[in-house]
């Protein structure tokens, strides 16, 4: 069954009525979580069981990829961030990249045992320490760099049965502006683009089950934001790089979206580009407003999305017992609070 193109997020620990009748309307894809939403193990699934019950094929997502940005903590181990594996891949390249496939099966493995679908990861930009809001969430300032341990952690995700978001294309580490906060504009010219920045995103595409595009302006390319822009999504991606993959918009309530209009304008903007779902968060109003300006447009649902529902599934008391999980676990840098 094909799901609708909007992602919108809760704001308790528990699902009311209004949550409730948003999740069940037409146009309602996905699902977000954020730290809001988490005070425990139990707290989540029972959350995630409420989730179910009102809509049983939603995508479940949440931003987990590690250090600074995992969003439960209490019950799941702490997931490193990306580039703190990097002075031991230089080290010793072969023992580093092996574990960090085994860090994408953990992360990705203890959010599928708790029913969640996805998290919106891996990181793919390269951080030129320009960047705030990307630094070490990047796994390196160098793009070949970021390829290899990246692809590591692909590797775990999808043995988990984790679909795979490959954020923020064409790359976000090269501008000092946080596009929640602020429009980032990047002057450099789309060749010094495609040597740096874009070298992750060709060179794993095939490996990549969705992509999230930035909310960056590169005018060398185009005036329009990455995620409202048909020359990045349709021409450079679809047709150039021949991804047949979902496409995420980002958060349509970041800074970097205003410049479309209002968000009824953003999304249809950032649809027509090519997103295949958007993300309405933070703002219940907004999400309830795009959602009845979608219904009364009859946008036709994505045949893409159900791709991200959760390939496989393991139950949370029985990877406690795996071999696996218990091995990874004991070799975290820093000791899960399990």
């Amino acid at each position: 069954m094909a799901l609708g193109v909007v992602m919108v997020d809760i704001e308790g620990t528990s699902l009311n009525d209004e949550d409730k009748q948003l999740l069940s309307h037409p146009q309602v894809g996905g699902l977000i979580l954020f730290t809001r939403n988490f005070e425990s193990l139990a707290q989540l699934q029972q959350l995630v069981f409420a989730i179910r019950e009102c809509r049983p094929n939603v995508v479940i997502a949440v931003d987990h990829e590690g250090g600074r940005v995992q969003r439960f903590r209490e019950g799941f181990s702490r997931i490193p961030a990306m580039q703190s594996f990097l002075d031991d891949f230089r080290l010793d390249a072969e023992a580093s990249l092996e574990q960090v496939r085994q860090i994408g099966w953990l992360m990705a493995s203890e959010l599928l045992a708790c029913d969640i679908d996805i998290s919106f990861a891996p990181v793919l930009d390269v951080d030129d320490n320009h960047c705030k809001v990307i630094a070490n969430r990047s796994f390196s300032p160098r793009p070949q760099e970021v390829v290899t341990l990246a692809g590591a952690f692909i590797r775990g995700m999808h043995e988990a049965g984790m679909a795979v978001t490959g954020k923020h294309y064409p790359g976000h580490g090269s501008v000092t502006g946080d596009s929640h906060l602020v429009q980032p504009v990047d002057p450099r010219s789309l060749t010094q683009i495609q040597h740096h920045d874009l070298i992750p995103f060709t060179q794993l595409i095939d490996q990549l089950d969705a992509l999230m595009p930035a909310h960056i302006v590169f005018p060398d390319v185009d005036h329009l934001p990455v995620g409202f822009s048909k020359t990045w999504l349709q021409k450079k991606l679809r047709q150039e790089l021949q991804f047949d993959g979902v496409i995420f918009s980002d958060d349509l309530s970041m800074a970097g979206a205003e410049s479309a209009g209002d968000f009824t304008a953003r999304a249809d903007l950032a649809l027509a580009a090519g997103c295949d779902m958007v993300l309405v968060c933070n703002d219940r109003a907004a999400a309830l407003k795009v959602v009845e300006h979608l219904a009364a447009q009859a946008v036709a649902p994505s045949e893409r999305i159900s791709r991200m529902r959760m390939r496989k599934r393991v139950h949370w008391d029985d990877l406690r017992l795996d071999a696996r999980w218990q091995q990874v676990v004991s070799l975290l840098p820093i000791e899960a609070t399990v």
